[in-house]
């Protein structure tokens, strides 16, 4: 465990932790030679080789490596002991552009600005073969002078990926971010794909939340196809006209980064910094970034609709990580493992915490303490709906037993245990 001060490699001397995952966590560090301020990147290799991640570790440092961009998170090096790799990054002080647009919609300069900065960054990247697809406010970073800079590469893709076709096919990235081709499953273009998420993105700049929200399922599957939003009244006519040609739910028709560029709202002030301050936010009383007060329905695995997954996650609005205390006794996950799959998961994770697991029919499990002080009475129910044969809505919510200690049972046990199936939490 790498603690505060530690030097690594003796060239950089860890400071604070700036954010970890299942297999990794980010420090800031600094270069004990220069005085430099980085992000240190460390992954645990036992860790991320059992959850099959190798590939995808390689594929992000390749694809660092490829593209260099003022817009880009900027890999300096990376370093490797027995049990853990070290990848050194450019330090991003402003943190992700999430947070600073969770506290209210930018100003419209401010806003075209940091768009600017995107399409010059996500143009680089398709000129050198490389499609991020999971392009979302929390992978867009802010420097200390306000500059973006785009960042986990982790579940990008190069043309080489492209099958006969001359497509991809590998759904990824995060629903409420993803173009409605990608869902579709019959190939997209990588492209026109990331095209659609700066869009949305472009959006939620200028109004503080995102284009599609809806309690009712069907409500959200019938706008999101037809590209149903409203603009703001304080959204300008051009920026609606370019949003249009943006959000195009049709990608052979969808405008290309070229035309972007030659628009004429695109390009005021192209190259300037705004002289008001780095990230101005303008508050908005008429903008509310909230939960959904109403739980949403769930039908039976053979009536849900695939895009019924948007809906569904932590990505659909801003508002993923206040969770109300009604929500604290269930949680939803999806994945692209087949239900048997996820099965033989849960019931691996249960032997493994001696917890009993009952099955019934349906998709459904009882998981039930039985051995351990503090597992002993808990009870969860674990239902699994089908969108199609590998996407999968896992549901998980206490049934009996102390509402705390079920909380640690999941976050502690379950959670980590299971994260090599979880596509994406809700």
């Amino acid at each position: 465990m790498e603690k505060k001060g530690t030097i690594l490699m003796e060239r950089y001397e860890l400071g604070r932790l700036l954010g970890q995952g299942n297999f990794a966590k980010v420090y800031y560090a600094r270069d004990v030679k220069n005085g430099q301020s980085v992000a240190i990147k460390v992954i645990d290799k036992e860790k991320s080789l059992k959850a099959g991640l190798s590939e995808q570790i390689k594929r992000e440092i390749s694809v660092m490596k490829l593209v260099k961009h003022l817009n880009v998170l900027q890999l300096y090096e990376v370093m490797a002991t027995k049990s853990k790799i070290y990848i050194v990054l450019e330090y991003a002080k402003g943190g992700e552009l999430f947070n600073k647009v969770a506290k209210g919609r930018l100003k419209e300069d401010i806003a075209r600005w940091i768009f600017q900065q995107l399409i010059s960054a996500v143009d680089c990247c398709h000129n050198r073969g490389v499609y991020h697809r999971d392009l979302k406010l929390e992978n867009l970073l802010i420097d200390e002078d306000g500059g973006l800079k785009v960042s986990d590469f982790g579940l990008s893709a190069l043309s080489e990926s492209k099958r006969l076709d001359g497509m991809l096919h590998t759904m990824c990235g995060t629903p409420a971010y993803v173009a409605p081709e990608v869902i579709n499953r019959k190939g997209y273009d990588g492209a026109k794909a990331d095209i659609w998420s700066c869009g949305v993105i472009l959006y939620v700049l200028m109004a503080g939340h995102l284009p599609f929200q809806e309690a009712n399922l069907m409500e959200m599957y019938k706008k999101i196809t037809r590209a149903d939003y409203r603009c703001p009244n304080w959204f300008p006519s051009d920026v609606r006209r370019l949003l249009l040609k943006i959000l195009d739910p049709n990608p052979n028709t969808r405008i290309p980064i070229s035309k972007i560029m030659e628009n004429s709202w695109f390009k005021k002030g192209l190259g300037t910094r705004p002289m008001r301050s780095k990230m101005d936010i303008k508050e908005s009383p008429q903008v509310e970034i909230r939960p959904f007060t109403k739980k949403p329905e769930l039908q039976k695995p053979s009536n849900l609709n695939a895009f019924d997954i948007i809906s569904l996650s932590s990505g659909l609005d801003l508002s993923g990580l206040f969770i109300g205390d009604d929500k604290k006794e269930e949680i939803r996950f999806t994945s692209l493992q087949p239900a048997s799959t996820i099965v033989s998961k849960l019931e691996e994770v249960a032997t493994n915490l001696n917890l009993k697991v009952a099955k019934k029919d349906g998709g459904f499990m009882k998981l039930a303490g039985s051995g351990g002080a503090r597992k002993e009475g808990v009870g969860i129910d674990v239902e699994i709906f089908e969108f199609a044969p590998s996407i999968h809505l896992v549901e998980m919510k206490k049934s009996n037993g102390d509402t705390f200690e079920y909380q640690k049972v999941l976050k502690l046990d379950i959670q980590p245990a299971i994260s090599d199936i979880v596509w994406a939490w809700q």
